[in-house]
């Protein structure tokens, strides 16, 4: 069962879109969110002039895909200011340090590598690095250190409203027992359940999250829409297939990737091109539909 974790949030100036430091209760570690436009205080702040990594994040317009860029130094704050400052995309960094000295070089570089590797699995946002940094080797109780770092990091960027690092569907696995392999780590959490939609020869799969409702790659989705489908639907399939995480195959079309949406219905909306009721339209292996599924969740509670 998972343990319940405290995050504190220091609003520099009492605005939520200013400076802010968080912490993870008993966690050496700290990190800092800070505005481009605010760019200028960063040095001033001693916990980002440590050793860190540091994630540049592009504010979410839309449906689409923002970008990210991840990156380490020896003195966040001085890379941050000489150079990647000349980065265009960006309006907000997160930095990450440790409250004491024990954060390398080494330590950063790890760091660095598992974080794009991770990224680049969630896939949320297209991520300015070109290829995986190369993983620094480290001894075996520092590795282990190093990938609670990586999940408390995960925490803090979700609390602050960067879901960078998170899969749209999780598997039940160790962090411990991946940390030989960065890019393997995956989170536990609860495993949502499988669900299918058929309809007019149409097949689509997806699962219920905490998020919303994950239309799964490799759905099927109609090429048609009436006018109970919505304008909203039609143009977000217009955009998917321009940015080609919709594409054509024979009569209908196909998702390329995981999707993110709303609610079951609104999937299974863009799935049939027509008005649906989601709960009905879902079914699980077993035959139960979402809205019984949810029904016996809400008893058992």
């Amino acid at each position: 069962m998972p343990i319940g974790k405290s995050i504190r949030v220091y609003l520099a100036d009492s605005t939520v879109a200013g400076i802010r430091y968080a912490e993870l209760v008993n966690w050496t570690g700290q990190a800092i969110a800070c505005p481009r436009s605010r760019l200028a205080e960063l040095p001033g702040w001693p916990e980002a002039c440590k050793p860190g990594v540091y994630l540049l994040f592009e504010a979410r317009l839309g449906d689409s895909k923002p970008l990210a860029y991840i990156g380490e130094s020896e003195n966040v704050a001085e890379r941050l200011t000489s150079h990647d400052r000349k980065k265009e995309f960006w309006n907000e960094v997160v930095v990450f340090s440790s409250k004491d000295e024990n954060l390398t070089k080494a330590h950063v570089k790890f760091l660095e590598s598992a974080l794009v590797g991770l990224a680049k699995r969630a896939d949320r946002y297209e991520l300015e690095n070109g290829n995986t940094p190369t993983e620094s080797i480290l001894p075996r109780a520092d590795r282990d250190a190093m990938a609670e770092f990586v999940e408390n990091i995960r925490m803090v960027l979700g609390t602050l409203g960067y879901p960078v690092l998170e899969p749209l569907l999780r598997q039940s696995s160790s962090l411990q027992a991946a940390v030989a392999e960065p890019e393997n780590i995956a989170f536990p959490s609860k495993v949502p359940v499988d669900l299918t939609f058929r309809v007019n020869d149409i097949t689509a799969f997806g699962a219920a999250t905490d998020e919303g409702f994950v239309l799964k790659k490799g759905s099927q989705v109609s090429r048609l829409n009436t006018d109970s489908a919505g304008i909203r639907v039609v143009k977000l399939k217009e955009q998917l297939q321009t940015e080609g995480r919709l594409v054509p195959e024979g009569d209908r079309l196909v998702l390329t990737e995981d999707l993110l949406v709303s609610s079951s219905s609104y999937a299974a909306v863009i799935v049939a091109g027509t008005s649906r009721s989601g709960p009905q339209s879902w079914v699980a292996a077993d035959g139960r539909t979402l809205k019984a599924i949810e029904d016996a969740a809400i008893a058992e509670a």
